[in-house]
């Protein structure tokens, strides 16, 4: 009698770990990865782009001295003329700021075509950067950028590609000539959010500039299929209150 008991109760016991632990697959399954949690926070940012930066944010946070706190992606592929900055709290997985950045002189127009990691040809990198100290030159309040990528945007540093704010980044530019003005390969944004913007992704962020760009996207070690796995899986999580984002004040076209 007392072994069929044991039993039973073992049984029991059994079912209950493998109920549990089904609950727990179940729960891990349906939890949104980093992409989907971000993709939903920022719809017009290309989720396709979003998922290569998450990839290559999981590549950059393998080295021992990264540990992003937040994650600036743009968008290259998009014209000058909209929003393709896109910065993320990545503790709290939700969207800082979706901004207007310039491209190099030589990079392109409205539509940004042509990138290089060399000194004097006034061109924007892509790739990923991780984001180092600030600092107060010709451009005003600025945040150094260092490139990732040998070949691609190794050289950033010593070219001063940096982000600062420029006046040339405006809708009143968008307005007079059909795209913003553009920068010496920086990524320059609206002055008035520069400082608020760099204090937010200094010492340490990680910054993703895509371009649908064959030899980069076919070169890239951040983005090496041996290196960053898929983006983790994050625990689920009750709803976040409503996050405060940073956005370009668009006024309505004067009638013609």
């Amino acid at each position: 009698m007392l072994h069929r008991v044991r039993r039973a109760a073992l049984a029991a016991l059994c079912a209950t770990v493998i109920s549990a632990f089904g609950a727990g697959l179940a729960r891990a399954a349906a939890a949104p990865s980093l992409t989907d949690t971000l993709a939903a926070a920022a719809p017009a940012l290309d989720r396709q782009v979003l998922a290569l930066a998450t990839r290559a944010l999981a590549c950059a946070g393998r080295r021992a001295d990264a540990a992003p706190r937040t994650l600036g992606v743009i968008d290259y592929s998009q014209p000058s003329t909209r929003p393709r900055l896109w910065v993320f709290d990545l503790q709290a997985q939700r969207l800082l700021f979706e901004e207007w950045v310039a491209h190099g002189r030589n990079t392109g127009q409205d539509q940004a075509t042509q990138f290089s990691n060399e000194a004097g040809s006034y061109m924007s990198s892509l790739g990923g950067f991780m984001t180092e100290e600030p600092y107060v030159g010709h451009n005003g309040y600025s945040l150094r950028l260092r490139g990732l990528e040998p070949g691609f945007n190794d050289r950033a540093r010593e070219r001063a590609i940096v982000i600062h704010g420029a006046p040339y980044v405006s809708q009143d530019l968008i307005r007079s000539q059909g795209r913003l003005g553009r920068s010496l390969g920086c990524p320059a944004v609206r002055p008035a959010i520069a400082r608020a913007l760099i204090d937010t992704i200094r010492d340490g962020a990680f910054v993703f500039a895509y371009y649908p760009d064959p030899a980069w996207l076919a070169g890239s070690r951040l983005l090496a299929p041996d290196c960053g796995e898929a983006d983790g899986r994050l625990a689920a999580q009750g709803p976040a209150a409503a996050p405060s984002v940073t956005r370009p004040a668009v006024r309505p076209s004067a009638p013609h």
